[in-house]
């Protein structure tokens, strides 16, 4: 039986995410980047290698690469080594309105011989490896003042918590998992290893707390002698920052226009090329992207409004009184989604009537012969 206090949580996990779940309507797309760990909160650190240093010279170049973009905004949890709370990292951007929350770390492990990257979103994924993942970056929580009453309420085996998680999975999960499969896409590209195959879930407590899109990036490992030198490189950073940039550019893009834009920051010696085949390390959850420019006519943009477990009849009274509403299941999500049209700027227009309506975090998806492609592929 759940008690008062049970009860609360619950209640409070959906106030703030009903408060906090909106969209700047200014046209700026922004970005929270956050650089792990800080000041006597070393992080992982082998053979000179100091994860804190390693990522906050990361997130500095991405966020400089960001800012040659047009209405690009550009925050940080910090810029310098200090320590920041796990949730005061979620909150600025929470307070900031971020589009995306971008957390950057560095891997450990005492097999030095491991190495590659790995993407995560928040989830309650049972897998031990990446529970054991989230449980080495939350120990951070251990360092600061009054932390038990701080983090009263979260706990990865707490129905409560999971009821609560499980809400904000459903309402950020999919565009979550498209940021993540970018980035890790761009990091094939660079022919860094993907561990594990896909994005991967973990409950980290810094992803926890952010009411936006967001993912967390463990660009390899220092403790591999070889990955160590080159994450602890000025190259091998800037190679790590323009593929982070290059995905979030991409992702930007994808969901919310790319007029005027410049194309992505190149990576030398292996220059960043379009995508023309689907990467074999997207999640099952988002479909392989299939070359649009090989098809002719037949292209259909849809306006996906909200994604969610459960199925719902496709009636206006569901869906704050819009019509014309389809529904695609994929990965045990009912994906709805509002208007058909084969006109991109027609597309833009049902987008602001979805928005208007209240769904903040619609975005317009593309079909080609019956396939999902990006937005990007599907107008050219």
């Amino acid at each position: 039986m759940y008690t008062f206090k049970n009860i609360k949580v619950i209640f409070t996990f959906l106030t703030i995410i009903s408060s906090l779940a909106t969209f700047s309507q200014s046209g700026v797309f922004k970005v929270t980047l956050d650089a792990g760990h800080g000041a006597h909160d070393f992080g992982a650190v082998y053979s000179g290698h100091v994860e804190k240093n390693i990522a906050l010279a990361i997130v500095l170049k991405v966020g400089k690469m960001l800012e040659t973009y047009p209405k690009i905004d550009v925050n940080y949890t910090r810029k310098t080594d200090v320590f920041i709370d796990l949730v005061e990292r979620a909150n600025i951007a929470n307070r900031d309105n971020a589009s995306i929350f971008v957390s950057i770390h560095c891997n450990a492990n005492k097999n030095t011989s491991a190495d590659g990257t790995e993407t995560y979103v928040m989830g309650m994924n049972k897998i031990a490896s990446n529970l054991e993942a989230a449980k080495k970056e939350n120990s951070v929580i251990t360092l600061e003042k009054d932390y038990k009453r701080k983090y009263e309420g979260f706990d990865p085996n707490s129905p409560e918590t999971m009821i609560g998680m499980k809400l904000m999975q459903e309402e950020y999960l999919e565009n979550s998992i498209s940021l993540a499969s970018k980035v890790e896409d761009e990091f094939e590209k660079l022919g860094k290893k993907i561990r594990g195959g896909g994005v991967k879930q973990a409950p980290f407590m810094v992803l926890h707390k952010a009411y936006m899109p967001r993912v967390l990036i463990e660009t390899g490992f220092i403790s591999n002698p070889t990955e160590g030198a080159l994450l602890d490189s000025e190259n091998g950073q800037l190679e790590v920052a323009r593929a982070i940039t290059n995905a979030i550019m991409r992702y930007k893009n994808e969901y919310y226009g790319s007029a005027n834009e410049v194309e992505p920051v190149r990576v030398a010696p292996k220059p960043v090329v379009k995508d023309s085949t689907p990467s074999k390390s997207t999640v099952d959850s988002v479909k392989a992207i299939t070359n649009a420019t090989s098809a002719t006519g037949d292209t259909v943009f849809k306006i996906q409004i909200t994604a969610i477990s459960k199925k719902l009849s496709l009636t206006p009274k569901n869906f704050k009184g819009l019509n014309s509403l389809s529904v695609d299941y994929d990965n045990n999500l009912y994906r709805y989604m509002y208007g058909k049209t084969s006109d991109y700027n027609e597309a833009k227009k049902l987008l602001e009537e979805a928005k208007a309506k209240g769904y903040e975090f619609a975005f317009i998806t593309a079909f080609v012969g019956g396939k999902k492609v990006s937005v990007q592929d599907a107008i050219k």
